[in-house]
């Protein structure tokens, strides 16, 4: 009996089995990777934002009130030293201005944009001026006494927190004060009476005024 047959047989056996071995080999080695998977991932949620609320625009500011003159008294020429006119008959209520020219030496005082009230003054020395500019009056005291000069200023109008203010006085060609605005007593006294706290007082030296003119400094702040 010859083995060839069962050597073939054999060999058949052992070739096919190699060759499901390597085509098992082999497509182990060629599989495709397994496709990737894209994650899908949803967009970011943004945050919710407030709103901006934008500022109003501030409301401009009205143009300040001009203080016009519509009256000026009659006083027939230059004020003398010592003298002194008022005429508040008819003038309607309002804001109350003091206006004093040291180079004419006159004080004048308007309600509602009319002169009430005018006098001669007398000012600071040399050695110890009138200061300009607009006052307020910060105190009122009828019966005053200087703690400085221990001398009484009657119907005294503070303007300034270092001694400067209005008050009675004598008033004559020769005199002086030390700073203050000096006018007659009468005339103080009435002036007093009208003028409050706050008031403005505007301190001038040559600054004239006239009818129909504003009173630039006075306007309503």
């Amino acid at each position: 009996m010859s083995a060839t047959p069962a050597l073939w047989t054999a060999r058949v056996i052992l070739a096919s089995a190699l060759g499901i071995g390597i085509a098992v080999v082999a497509a182990s080695r060629h599989r495709d990777a397994p496709p990737a998977i894209a994650a899908t991932l949803a967009p970011p949620v943004a945050e919710p934002v407030s709103p901006v609320r934008q500022k109003p625009a501030p409301t401009p500011s009205p143009a300040p009130e001009a203080y016009a003159i519509k009256r000026i008294l009659d006083t027939g020429g230059p004020i003398k030293y010592g003298a002194w006119f008022w005429n508040d008959k008819e003038v309607p209520a309002g804001r109350v201005v003091v206006t004093v020219d040291l180079e004419a030496n006159v004080l004048s005082v308007f309600r509602a944009g009319y002169e009430v009230g005018t006098a001669a003054v007398i000012y600071g020395a040399d050695s110890k001026p009138t200061p300009t500019g607009v006052y307020p009056v910060i105190g009122k005291d009828a019966d005053h006494v200087s703690n400085l000069y221990d001398a009484p200023m009657p119907y005294m109008l503070r303007l300034t927190n270092d001694g400067i203010s209005i008050h009675g006085s004598k008033v004559a060609f020769d005199a002086a004060t030390h700073g203050c605005i000096g006018i007659p007593t009468p005339f103080a006294r009435k002036l007093f009476g009208l003028v409050k706290l706050g008031d403005q007082v505007i301190v001038t030296r040559g600054e004239k005024l006239d009818l129909g003119q504003s009173v630039t400094a006075a306007k309503r702040t």
